[in-house]
């Protein structure tokens, strides 16, 4: 027989563990789900994080499940490959390797892939200094000569926010973009200087970014490259119960998607919630943690209901 929990939650992420802490606590029986692929893995610090600031990625995960198991909450180490509303309203989550459960209430926190331009040596460099988000990596990178790799309309948006933290912007604008008379002269007043022309690849020394090639072969140093993703939302499960992904724009443009939710973190589909990068593309660790916590609140309060329910009609014990 499938193994029945009050909640499982799927993905082991800050938003995943943040809300099986929460209801781990208000004693629901909890299955925390964690393929063990977090987004920022390549990351070696989070930051803006309170009290927490410069910690690496893996020991906040570390950490958290720690915290739900301590207050009898399970973690499995698998992938979630679908779910289905079964006849009598529970759900029934199967993994990759045929492993079912069942859940009263699922809490989806499978996050996002960021899928980066094809461009030679990116990928290898991401999350170390090949980057995407100043509030993450802004400090780390001040004063250096930096790169702006224009993928769309929001690179000159991009190039004049990474001009806080240093005045060593160079904007490239790669065959993307063909900025107006007034970007140009937004970017020339703050000092930002623009290489037209496509990118071949990066320089690396010592496994260290020291600049860009082009397709010239003319190189510029650079200490690091800035680059803004498709932010894609692992949306699989959800997609599997009848949900859609949405478009998400910033600046009237498309940057990726995500399944829509109301406030609490809850979705369309009724005894479903979300939280986290799969339904805030934008939201940092510590805005995925707090989602994580209000779905789980939501999460709570609904079982609530519905025990008081089952109660009143004799099928519940006190």
């Amino acid at each position: 027989m499938d193994d029945m929990y009050d909640v499982v939650v799927i993905g082991g992420g800050a938003a995943g563990l943040s809300g099986a802490l929460a209801l781990s606590r208000a004693r629901r029986s909890v299955l925390v789900i964690d393929a063990g692929s977090p987004r920022n893995a390549p990351a070696e610090h989070m930051h803006n994080y309170l009290g927490r600031e410069g910690l690496p990625p893996a020991e906040l995960l570390m950490g958290g499940r720690e915290e739900v198991a301590a207050y009898g909450g399970e973690i499995m180490p698998g992938t979630a490959a679908s779910a289905e509303r079964t006849a009598d309203g529970t759900f029934r989550v199967v993994l990759t390797d045929g492993r079912t459960v069942l859940a009263r209430r699922l809490l989806v926190t499978t996050g996002l892939i960021d899928e980066l331009p094809d461009v030679p040596g990116l990928a290898q460099r991401w999350g170390r200094d090949v980057l995407h988000c100043p509030y993450c990596h802004g400090w780390e990178t001040r004063d250096k000569p930096i790169g702006v790799l224009a993928t769309g309309p929001l690179a000159v948006h991009q190039a004049l926010t990474w001009r806080q933290w240093t005045d060593r912007v160079t904007l490239l604008l790669a065959d993307a973009i063909e900025p107006t008379d007034d970007e140009f002269n937004q970017l020339a007043a703050r000092g930002i200087s623009v290489v037209d022309g496509a990118v071949a690849g990066l320089e690396v020394a010592d496994d260290r970014l020291t600049g860009v090639r082009m397709q010239t072969s003319k190189v510029f140093p650079l200490e690091a490259v800035v680059v803004a993703t498709t932010l894609v939302a692992r949306s699989q499960v959800l997609e599997s119960l009848g949900l859609e992904t949405t478009d998400q724009k910033m600046g009237g443009h498309v940057i990726g998607t995500a399944v829509a939710t109301d406030a609490t973190g809850a979705t369309a589909v009724p005894g479903v919630w979300a939280a986290g990068n799969v339904t805030d593309p934008k939201a940092q660790v510590i805005i995925a943690a707090a989602a994580g916590l209000n779905a789980a609140a939501a999460i709570n309060t609904d079982l609530i209901g519905e025990d008081t329910r089952l109660a009143v009609e004799g099928v519940l014990s006190r």
